[in-house]
């Protein structure tokens, strides 16, 4: 799960958890620790960006975290991907989306107005 992803609930009106249920009912949901500290830095504010991060802090809890060496959160995750660390991952940024299928990652991701679906690479 990346940033966004655990934003979308209050950003793009997705129920995340659900949606991933739907396409993938045995998986194991996990972020890196960059994920987190970035969530932590974004919220707290008023705005709808600080309430989605605080809101994605408190999705998070469903996920197993995962300590990782990179700091910024994309690479984290490209990193944990490439290792094998993860199936699939759960974004709905475009530049991450074309670096891991671009790795050979499946992408999960808005479709429509707030259903999810997997691109694979």
């Amino acid at each position: 799960m990346d940033t966004n992803a655990l934003m979308m609930p209050v950003e793009c009106d997705v129920r995340v958890f659900e949606e991933l249920e739907r396409l993938l009912p045995e998986a194991d949901p996990v972020v890196p620790d960059a994920v987190l500290r970035e969530l932590r830095n974004l919220a707290g504010g008023a705005s709808e960006e600080g309430v989605a991060a605080a809101v994605g802090l408190d999705l998070a809890e469903r996920c197993r975290p995962i300590g990782v060496e990179e700091s910024h959160a994309d690479d984290a995750i490209v990193s944990l991907a490439r290792a094998g660390e993860c199936d699939y991952v759960v974004t709905n940024d475009g530049p991450l989306r074309e670096r891991l299928l671009d790795a050979g990652v499946p992408v999960i991701g808005l479709r429509g107005r707030n259903e999810l679906a997997v691109t694979q690479p």
